[in-house]
């Protein structure tokens, strides 16, 4: 994990461990907030939510999107900006803890472009608004009191996250959850 990360997490006054908070930024995103080759912040598009979101909105770029190679997010991201620039941003998570747009308000949002807007300018800014998701998912909250790693995962990624880890060959978020957050208890 990167220093800057680390040092703003210890700097932060939070109403649970540091070690969870570090193991979402690690399991999220490696603690990537920005892409390292282009500066742009960290992006996953999600063609089915926007699909919810802009139900007639025609078919293109953004409806291929499958990958998660931020060139390609990018390009699907910025064909449904074109469409219905809210719906996009609604439909797509980002930065550090891969937030997702629609969750605006949650966090003390006007706009779902102020929520951009604030995670454009740092580290610091994602690392706030993860904590500030955290603690206003109240279930989210309890569960990392209480390591319940797997209600952990299914508040922060939905109840189907063990059926799209097998479908993608990887660990369950959960396992990665718990395993990370040893990891940082240890430090």
């Amino acid at each position: 994990m990167n220093k800057q990360i680390k040092e703003i997490v210890a700097n932060l006054e939070i109403p649970f461990e540091k070690a969870a908070l570090m193991a979402f930024i690690e399991v999220e995103t490696g603690g990537e907030g920005f892409d390292s080759e282009t500066g742009k912040i960290m992006i996953q598009f999600e063609p089915a939510w926007f699909r919810k979101k802009a139900p007639y909105a025609p078919s293109g770029k953004w409806s291929l999107n499958k990958v998660e190679r931020q060139e390609k997010e990018w390009i699907a991201f910025n064909d449904a900006f074109a469409k219905n620039p809210n719906a996009a941003m609604e439909s797509t998570s980002i930065g550090l803890g891969q937030i997702m747009g629609f969750n605006y308000k949650k966090l003390g949002f006007e706009s779902v472009g102020a929520m951009w807007d604030d995670a454009k300018t740092g580290l610091e800014a994602q690392i706030i608004q993860i904590v500030k998701f955290i603690t206003g998912t109240p279930n989210l909250l309890k569960a990392i009191k209480t390591h319940n790693w797997h209600l952990c995962a299914v508040y922060y990624n939905g109840a189907g996250y063990k059926e799209l880890a097998k479908k993608y060959g990887r660990t369950p978020y959960n396992i990665s959850l718990a395993n990370a957050y040893l990891k940082y208890s240890k430090q």
